[in-house]
């Protein structure tokens, strides 16, 4: 009697068990954070995930609007919460709408100010993120193109076949500080009909204490590529870091991503000055670029130089100084920089790129290129900047070290990464969040650059494009 009963309580608990297999099979992804990075460039949207998301993508007309269907998705505050990140300032989204569509489904309705070319794709888990579904919001022509189509218009100057170099000026600071417009997160009101069938959603206008602040920062207007008829000296400045890669981070909270804006920004200005020169920024806010993305940056901008700004980090507080590096085709010169290269060569797994985007063939290409003159010029160009800085702070390496830094490998562009100090020393934290210091910094890197012109005078470029 008592096996009989025995046997009737485990197929109980047996066919318990299967009824509960539908629902663990359908159990919900979970949302763990949204967050929003517009630019001039293309603005992305990141959602954060406990798991891989199935979605499915509609590109609308009349209006114009992106609806996309999250499946086995919960519709929790963390999603609701991407409605009032979309500033009004964003060059491309309006404003977006959460809601659930059908049982299972999740509806997130992004409306357009012009036509789009979306690209959205998954990342695994990478340093501190979770799974992430990421749309990037592009537009239909380039921005970059844009500026290059300007550029063909203008009256082609005289073929330069040297550009002398002045001497070298005492500093004027001329940074002004950008004014931060109020933003208003303020929805207009819903119209129900509107968006039916494939889009009748309701506004959802929930706070967010999760989503960053959004301040979207007037572009820094670029000086012409001509003046005079001559050509002028066109350094490309890549600020480390942005967007979801935040980079190195400083024991007393600084991330790396702000220090090398801030500071390829007053570098940017100061070059500017020289009659002879202009600076061209790969980003003038807080978005991600891929690193191929900016070694093509610069080789369409016809940049002459390329000059990486970062804030080094190490696994000891008390590790301090300055450094230079050039690309290395082979091994590191040290296994410092082995350790340096390997990390900032992660960037893209942080930040997420696309495997499907077409640059990836475009950065193969560039890599197998023969980069041995051009590697030859930025070692001398390396060795100006580094004796220069050394004059302001202590170098980590007395001599410019080299590695296999993937944003350095434009076959045809000297180009140098500046270790500006380490962020994770206490000590060089505050200095790197000093204005006073920028400033010194900003010289010494500018000093570096026309004592390696005045030896290696620029030539003229034909104009090449990468599309």
């Amino acid at each position: 009697m008592f096996r009989t009963l025995r046997r009737f309580s485990n197929l109980g608990l047996l066919s318990l068990a299967l009824s509960a297999l539908p629902l663990l099979a359908h159990a919900a992804v979970n949302i763990t954070a949204t967050r929003v990075w517009p630019a001039a460039d293309y603005t992305r949207i990141t959602i954060e995930a406990s798991s891989e998301i199935t979605q499915k993508m509609l590109l609308l007309k009349d209006p114009d609007r992106l609806v996309l269907d999250l499946d086995g998705v919960d519709l929790n505050q963390n999603l609701k919460a991407l409605a009032n990140q979309i500033s009004p300032n964003d060059p491309y989204i309006k404003q977006v709408r959460v809601a659930n569509f059908k049982p299972g489904t999740v509806r997130v309705v992004i409306d357009l100010k012009a036509e789009v070319k979306p690209n959205i794709f998954m990342l695994q888990p990478a340093g501190n993120y979770n799974h992430r579904l990421v749309l990037d919001v592009y537009p239909l022509q380039d921005p970059l193109s844009g500026v290059l189509n300007k550029l063909d218009k203008q009256p082609e100057a005289a073929p330069v076949q040297e550009i002398k170099i002045p001497e070298q000026k005492p500093a004027q600071s001329i940074e002004k500080p950008l004014e931060a417009k109020p933003v208003d997160n303020r929805l207009p009101e819903f119209k129900p009909g509107i968006d039916k069938p494939d889009a009748s959603l309701p506004v959802v206008e929930l706070p967010s204490e999760e989503a960053p602040e959004k301040v979207i920062e007037t572009p820094l207007t670029n000086k012409p590529a001509t003046q005079n008829g001559t050509r002028l000296i066109t350094i490309a400045i890549d600020a480390g870091h942005g967007g979801e890669d935040p980079g190195a981070k400083g024991a007393n909270g600084s991330r790396e991503k702000d220090i090398t804006l801030a500071i390829a920004k007053k570098l940017k200005l100061r070059i500017d000055q020289e009659p002879n020169m202009r600076g061209i920024l790969t980003r003038d806010a807080d978005f991600f670029i891929p690193l191929h993305g900016r070694v093509v940056k610069a080789r369409n901008m016809q940049a002459d130089l390329f000059i990486s700004i970062h804030a080094d980090a190490f696994v000891r507080p008390d590790a301090r100084g300055s450094s230079v590096f050039a690309l290395s085709e082979k091994g590191a010169t040290s296994a410092s920089a082995r350790y340096l290269a390997k990390k900032e060569n992660e960037s893209d797994l942080i930040g997420g790129v696309s495997l499907d985007n077409k640059d990836m063939n475009l950065a193969r290409t560039l890599l197998d290129l023969s980069q041995t003159a051009t590697i030859n010029d930025s070692l001398k160009l390396g060795k100006n900047v580094l004796k220069n800085i050394g004059e302001i702070n202590t170098l980590h390496k007395g001599s410019v070290e080299q590695a296999g830094f993937a944003v350095l490998k434009s076959p045809d562009i000297p180009s140098i990464l500046v270790e500006t100090a380490f962020i994770s020393n206490p000590d060089e934290e505050r200095r790197l969040n000093d204005d006073a210091y920028r400033a010194k910094l900003v010289e010494a890197v500018l000093g570096g650059v026309k004592k390696y012109f005045a030896a290696n005078p620029a030539l003229a470029k034909a104009k090449v494009a990468v599309e």
